[in-house]
């Protein structure tokens, strides 16, 4: 590294080619140990940690872990080598000690299996960010960042900075508002997303554009959101579907490589409809098979009130399952009983390994009948059978839960596995049964498929939108779609959702307004630059990959907040206090 007026070296570059060499380190105290006369040190900053060693025991009496020092000294080689860390064939011979800032004891220890709990070391985040493993996630993000820009530069996209203080709209996910002091009762919202900047950005002949942007969305949260993330957000003119498809797969495919050295395979694509049929979600894990057989034709008319009354019956095949125990089948019954899975019971027949079938249904069910299970799905001796039967809609979202489930049991979904898909082929709409009323399932800016734009008005429900999903081993990583350019389409598009001319205007009226001066053909996307980062880190939640995240309930506990302002604010914000 460069010399600085501090230091001549980090603490992790330093080997055996230095030896000999008079060097001037500074960093943290790791650790202090006293052996047999010697003293030694380790030495931690973000590049590694160094080992310093002294004979003069009264020079570092007092020393504890976090004091920041500086020291000099001549490079020597260890005599107990550390083949685990990069600096471990040599340490530092101390000539010189200087105490840059003491500290106090920290409330855990900054290791990587550390003693501290999640929210206490939120609240001290800057001392959890000391730690090798929490760096390491942020030095991902980063290198992440930086092949993302490199990729999208030498396709001519050009990155954009996009307004954070924004109009509300009242489609999606609830706003994040700013009160204006200068203009009383009125409000800013913080972006949810930039679509219609970005869209903006097209009709002004952009071309290509990108940021990595913060979003904002006050939602309930959990491991995979957080009030605000960050976006890889895109948008191209003159494409179609296959265009983008082509030149994101590539930017996933070289982020893997470069970050992971991982060589992706083409990404598949699915339908929305076959990955509902066959997974019951819109994002499934196809890391593993254990697509959803339908049994309506195989089951019913039996006598077995459960299935004959049934909208669906359907069920997946645990291959290698079929010695589960009583025990474990209960223990799955529950599983799907669960509130947050729906269902209200489990069939389960076992094809055991000396040919013969055995179903919790068997007083139902001859021999005979559960041997035409079996073939329906395509089981073989020392497989398991889980059915489930009710409301279709219902039953395919718990048997998706089901399956995620005994995915993880069979140890199925390997973190250090990747399968990378599209699905396609989205409906437009979806009928909000509360408010009888259309909603459009990405956003109200989403073209339909052409061959489907004579449905529009005769039947809404079967129009397919142009857009598309990035799933990642069952995260959805990111999506977009091609948009409407065409001012009329637009305003039937606002017309169908339950927008009078005047919402439309008021709300969207720039944007229309915009499409009359030659808005070009365009679409785009957006990945969940946060959810990436975590999928390329092995983690769940994308809080460890943002520097200072918020808890579960939206709050930052280390600088607490949010919190009360004056009523000398409040009063100048025009905002009335009880």
């Amino acid at each position: 590294m460069l010399k600085t007026k501090y230091r001549t070296h980090t603490c992790g570059e330093l080997t055996i080619k230095n030896k000999g060499q008079q060097v001037t380190l500074c960093g943290w105290i790791q650790k202090v140990r006293k052996l047999g006369g010697m003293t030694f040190i380790d030495l931690r900053d973000r590049y590694g940690i160094t080992q310093l060693v002294s004979q003069d025991e009264g020079a570092i009496d007092g020393f504890s872990r976090e004091m920041v020092l500086q020291v000099e000294g001549e490079v020597i080689e260890r005599q107990s080598k550390n083949p685990k860390i990069n600096t471990g064939e040599v340490e530092i011979r101390i000539s010189k000690l200087t105490v840059l800032n003491k500290s106090l004891t920290p409330p855990f220890t900054i290791e990587e299996e550390t003693d501290g709990g999640e929210e206490l070391r939120m609240k001290y985040r800057y001392l959890d960010l000391r730690r090798n493993n929490v760096r390491a996630n942020l030095e991902l993000r980063h290198r992440m960042a930086i092949e993302t820009r490199n990729f999208l530069d030498k396709l001519q996209f050009l990155e954009v900075e996009t307004p954070v203080l924004i109009k509300s709209t009242p489609e999606g996910a609830r706003d994040f508002v700013v009160p204006s002091r200068m203009n009383q009762g009125e409000f800013y919202a913080l972006p949810q997303s930039p679509q219609t900047f970005k869209q903006l950005l097209m009709v002004a002949g952009f071309d290509r554009y990108y940021q990595i942007v913060k979003c904002f969305r006050d939602e309930d949260l959990r491991g995979d959101r957080q009030p605000e993330f960050t976006q890889i957000d895109c948008e191209m003119t003159f494409v179609e579907q296959e265009d983008i498809l082509n030149i994101f797969e590539a930017l996933v495919k070289h982020l893997f490589k470069t970050v992971k050295n991982i060589e992706i395979p083409e990404l598949t694509r699915m339908t929305y409809a076959d990955a509902m049929k066959y997974y019951g979600s819109d994002k499934p894990d196809i890391r593993f098979e254990m697509k959803f057989t339908e049994m309506n034709e195989v089951v019913k008319g039996k006598g077995f009130k459960v299935f004959d009354e049934a909208g669906l019956v359907a069920g997946i095949c645990a291959k290698g399952a079929g010695e589960y125990t009583r025990k474990q089948l209960d223990e799955l019954t529950e599983f799907v009983k669960r509130p947050q899975v729906g269902a209200s019971g489990l069939v389960y027949a076992r094809y055991n390994k000396d040919g013969t079938i055995k179903s919790s249904v068997d007083k139902f069910f001859n021999e005979e009948t559960l041997k035409g299970w079996a073939e329906a799905f395509g089981a073989e001796p020392g497989d398991l059978m889980l059915i489930l039967a009710g409301e279709p809609h219902k039953t395919r979202k718990a048997l998706s839960e089901l399956r995620l489930e005994m995915g993880s049991q069979l140890g199925l979904r390997d973190k250090t596995k990747f399968a990378c898909h599209w699905v396609i082929d989205f409906p437009m709409l979806e009928w909000n049964e509360e408010g009888k009323r259309w909603h459009a399932m990405h956003h109200p800016f989403t073209a339909p498929k052409p061959e489907d734009m004579d449905k529009l008005v005769s039947d809404p429900g079967s129009v397919r939108a142009n857009a598309y999903d990035l799933v990642i081993n069952g995260v959805e990583i990111g999506g977009g779609s091609i948009r409407i350019h065409n001012k009329e389409l637009q305003a039937r598009v606002f017309d169908i959702l339950g927008f009078t001319k005047e919402d439309a205007q008021y709300q969207f009226g720039f944007l229309m307004n915009a499409f009359e001066y030659g808005a070009p053909p365009h679409g785009g996307l957006a990945f969940g630059f946060d959810r990436l980062c975590a999928l390329f880190g092995g983690a769940d939640a994308i809080r460890d990959f943002i520097a200072f995240p918020k808890n579960n309930s939206g709050r930052d506990v280390m600088i607490d907040s949010p919190s009360i302002i004056s009523p000398e604010q409040l009063k100048e914000l025009g905002i009335a206090i009880k």
